[in-house]
C-alpha cells in the first residue's frame, strides 16, 4: 500500500484491516513472510492467514510481530485498534505530571550543552524546548517562521528563514530531506510526507555559495556540517541526536534532542563572541 493509498483511510471508522496494516509493515520493512514467521516462531502459514484475515491475531501476537518489525509505539496502538483491542502505550502531554522527571531531564540536558546551540523537537520537528545558545542564530529570521509551533525545518529551510545564511544550502537540503525519507520509511507518518513536500518546493537561494556542489569527502563521507554565515563571520558545526532509548511513553519515545557542536577553533571562539553578546 502507497502513501496515497494510506493516506486515504482517514479516521478510525476507515481503518485498514489488521491483517492489511500487518502485511504493509513487513513490505516496508522489506521482509518476507518467511523471513519474518522464523523471527516470530509462528509457521509461514499461520502468518499468511493473519495477513490476509483468514484468522484473527491475538493481542500478544500482534505486540510480538510489532517489536520484530520495529513498529513504533503510536503505530503498535493503531494495530490494536485495527483488531479491536485498547491500545497498551500511554500518549501524554509533556506537561503531565506522570512526565516530570523526564521534562526536567530534557531541559538539564539542554542547559549543560551550553555555549552550545540545542533544541528538544517532536516526531513532526516542531521545537518543545531549545536552551538559550540557539538564539543567536536567529537575528535574522522572519518572526512569523517563529510564533509557535516553530518547524525547526521550515526555520531551517525557508527562504526567509535560515536558507540564505546556509553556505553549504544544496548539501544541507539534501540531508535534511534524506532524514525526512527515512523517517517516512519508519513511521509512515503521512505528516511527514506533506512536510517534506512543502520543503522540496522551497527555491534555492540565489547566493553564489548555495550552488557549490556537496563536499562527499568532508569528515570522511560520514557526516555532513552545517556551515551558516553570522555577524561573527562564518560558522561551522556538526550535529548528534540524541533520544530516550527506554521509553515508554509515546510523547518520550518521539522526542529527540538536536545538538550543534563547533568542528572548529575559529568558529567556537567566534559562536562564544555571539553568545556572550546575546
Amino acid at each position: 500500500m502507497s502513501n496515497a493509498s494510506l493516506a486515504a483511510w482517514g479516521g478510525a471508522s476507515e481503518m485498514p484491516p489488521v491483517g492489511m496494516l500487518l502485511r504493509e509493515w513487513r513490505k516496508r520493512r522489506h521482509r518476507s513472510q518467511l523471513d519474518l514467521a522464523l523471527d516470530a516462531e509462528i509457521s509461514q502459514r499461520h502468518l499468511s492467514f493473519l495477513e490476509s484475515g483468514r484468522s484473527r491475531p491475538s493481542r500478544e501476537m500482534i505486540l510480538r510481530l510489532a517489536d520484530h518489525l520495529d513498529i513504533p509505539f503510536r503505530e503498535q496502538n493503531r494495530l490494536l485498534t485495527a483488531a479491536g483491542f485498547a491500545p497498551v502505550h500511554a500518549e501524554r502531554s509533556l506537561d503531565d505530571p506522570a512526565l516530570d522527571a523526564a521534562r526536567e531531564a530534557v531541559q538539564k540536558i539542554l542547559r549543560g550543552y551550553e555555549p552550545h546551540p540545542a533544541l528538544a523537537v517532536d516526531r513532526h520537528w516542531t521545537m518543545i524546548y531549545a536552551n538559550r545558545a540557539l538564539e543567536p542564530l536567529l537575528f535574522s529570521i522572519a518572526p512569523a517562521l517563529l510564533e509557535p509551533p516553530v518547524n525547526v525545518l521550515r526555520v531551517s529551510l525557508h527562504p526567509q528563514g535560515l536558507a540564505p545564511r546556509i553556505l553549504n544550502f544544496r548539501e544541507w537540503r539534501a540531508h535534511i530531506l534524506l532524514r525526512l525519507t527515512q523517517q517516512i520509511a519508519a513511521s509512515a507518518d503521512m505528516a511527514l510526507v506533506s512536510l517534506q513536500k512543502e520543503l522540496q518546493a522551497y527555491p534555492v537561494p540565489e547566493a553564489e555559495k548555495a550552488g557549490l556542489a556537496a563536499d562527499v569527502t568532508a569528515y570522511g563521507g560520514v557526516a555532513v556540517p552545517l556551515r551558516l554565515a553570522s555577524e561573527a563571520g562564518p560558522l561551522e558545526f556538526l550535529s548528534t541526536t540524541t533520544v530516550f532509548g527506554t521509553a515508554l511513553d509515546i510523547t518520550l519515545s518521539e522526542l529527540a534532542i538536536e545538538a550543534f557542536f563547533p568542528t572548529n577553533g575559529e568558529t567556537a571562539e567566534r559562536f562564544a563572541r555571539l553568545f556572550a553578546l546575546d
